[in-house]
């Protein structure tokens, strides 16, 4: 996952001409119980959105969508960059302007070409506040993207910064410099759509047409969504099965036992109740290594006491202070999680255990009292803090563990609120309806800090524009993110990243817990079990013996 490399080059200004590389994805297909086919069947959970990349922004919907498209670029296992439908991506004038050159030959599963229009048009398209794509702040620095955001945006406006040269030429024009647009570039906002998705795009979002490596074949809500191998795909994760079926749990519980029963192949999500015993399941083969994902709980701004103020932050500091995350880790995770030092992952080059301030994460219950106690010295404390979650995931039993330490170490009313499904829960998260703190975290998007920096805790995020859910806006650390985006190498760039998660640990937007390894489990007949930089399973790469 080390960025580095790719990093460096572009922010320099230095001509990138990135070489096809592999790293895997995943589909899904027809019955995974025929003897004389190929096809995977794996856990998934239903997707929050239709499947429009740009609006894809949770694992339910993500794992399908990165299965169906290809974009400019891919990533390998320790996040190196290589081209996909782009032949080259060259930059200029301080990484401020930007040439993409594209393959020719790559098509859609409808048969119509892959243009550079079909990357442009469907850019604008999630860029374009009127669209109400939960991705549009990824396009943040391109000329014209604040227009786009105006309540009154034509729905049909378009990025300035952008020009169709041919069909196989892109010209992006920033407005300010951004070394990480080409890492970028293999995230889901960045994929191409075909013309039918704007002229249908509620029929394409539940029969997406694609040009990755499966092909889509049919979406049974809360019950599973099918893919077969795109025999025309020309990239370089080609599928070793035939396809993929991901069949929609709504408890992992469930998963693992139709896993254990032969009734499922793979799945990437190991409950609670099997944490213990998974590695040892001789019945089963299990997978456990270093994850690139994160998790955390949100405390958003407009809940009352928790505001982006001296009260609020000292609350947050409180609580956070309130948590033993090392023994949560122990007797919940059960060697499958590490707690936090910072907002980032260890694989990232900007990780730092030696961060200003990052006390905060550590289980301190006498100053956690005392710093609750200087909030209520500002205004005494009133109600309950709860924290919510969807009961379909593995989140419970370190939700109920957190809300006990608070509880005990501040004396107050703390509480898990469970709700019933990922769909519930995401969709409450993403219209700004939480009453609560939430549960959330982060699977990276691209494998560069920026993904989990400035897509998360940006005010160009915020909004319903990204991944900053709780609305948190701080100048001083927006400020920081663009001079991490203008710095002149991946070194200097890591210093300002650091600098900004200084001022999150003040803030705490967020609260950081711990870094998910990643884990997995296969029925014996199951081989090719790989992760990418992230943590992810590679899709592709799976295979089975009839």
């Amino acid at each position: 996952m080390n960025t580095r490399h790719v990093t460096s080059l572009v922010a320099a200004g230095a001509a990138i001409v990135m070489l096809l590389s592999g790293c895997g994805s995943a589909g899904i297909s027809n019955s995974s119980n025929a003897s004389d086919s190929n096809i995977i069947s794996v856990y998934g959970s239903e997707p929050a959105h239709p499947l429009f990349p740009g609006n894809t922004t949770e694992a339910g919907g993500g794992k399908v969508v990165d299965q169906l498209f290809a974009g400019l670029v891919t990533y390998d296992a320790r996040g190196g960059i290589h081209n996909e439908v782009a032949d080259s991506i060259t930059s200029s004038d301080n990484a401020t302007h930007y040439v993409i050159k594209l393959k020719s030959g790559w098509k859609f599963t409808d048969g119509t070409p892959v243009t550079a229009h079909s990357f442009v048009d469907a850019w604008n398209y999630t860029a374009n506040s009127a669209n109400k794509q939960a991705s549009a702040s990824f396009f943040s620095t391109i000329e014209g993207y604040d227009d786009l955001q105006k309540p009154d945006v034509d729905p049909k406006a378009t990025l300035s910064g952008l020009t169709v040269v041919d069909d196989n030429t892109i010209d992006v024009k920033l407005s300010q410099p951004d070394s990480a647009f080409p890492v970028k570039a293999g995230s889901h906002a960045y994929m191409p759509l075909p013309e039918s998705a704007f002229k249908d795009p509620k029929k394409f979002g539940q029969h997406p047409v694609s040009n990755g490596p499966y092909k889509f074949v049919s979406w049974q809500h809360n019950h599973s969504i099918e893919m077969v191998k795109n025999p025309d795909y020309k990239g370089n994760r080609v599928a070793k099965n035939d396809g993929l079926n991901f069949k929609i749990y709504t408890s992992p519980d469930s998963a693992y036992a139709d896993l254990r029963g032969g009734n499922l192949d793979f799945t990437n999500t190991i409950p609670d109740t099997a944490l213990t015993s998974f590695q040892s399941d001789k019945s089963l083969k299990a997978y456990n290594e270093p994850g690139g994902n994160t998790l955390t709980f949100t405390i958003p701004e407009w809940l009352e006491h928790f505001g982006q103020n001296e009260e609020g932050n000292l609350r947050r500091q409180a609580i956070s202070m309130s948590i033993d995350r090392k023994t949560i880790a122990e007797k919940i995770f059960h060697g499958t999680a590490t707690p936090a030092v910072d907002f980032l992952a260890a694989p990232i080059s900007a990780y730092s255990k030696e961060l200003k301030g990052n006390e905060v994460l550590k289980y301190n219950p006498s100053k956690a009292k005392e710093l609750w106690a200087k909030a209520n010295a500002i205004s005494p404390w009133s109600g309950e803090f709860g924290i919510a979650y969807n009961a379909d995931g593995t989140a419970k039993n370190w939700v109920e563990a957190i809300c006990n330490y608070i509880k005990n170490t501040l004396d107050i009313d703390a509480k898990s609120i469970p709700m019933s499904t990922s769909d519930e829960f995401l969709s409450n998260v993403d219209s700004g309806k939480m009453t609560s703190a939430y549960r959330s975290g982060w699977g990276p998007d691209y494998p560069s800090a920026d993904n989990y920096l400035v897509q998360l805790y940006d005010s160009s995020s915020a909004d319903g524009k990204g991944g900053n859910s709780g609305n948190y806006k701080n100048p001083d650390f927006d400020a920081m993110m663009d001079k991490a985006l203008s710095a002149p190498s991946t070194e200097e760039a890591d210093k300002y990243y650091q600098q900004g998660e200084e001022i999150l640990l003040q803030d705490l937007p967020a609260i950081p817990l711990w870094n998910q390894n990643a884990t997995a489990a296969s029925t014996s007949a199951v081989s090719g079990v790989a992760f990418d930089y992230g943590g992810g399973p590679v899709f592709t790469a799976l295979t089975k013996k009839p």
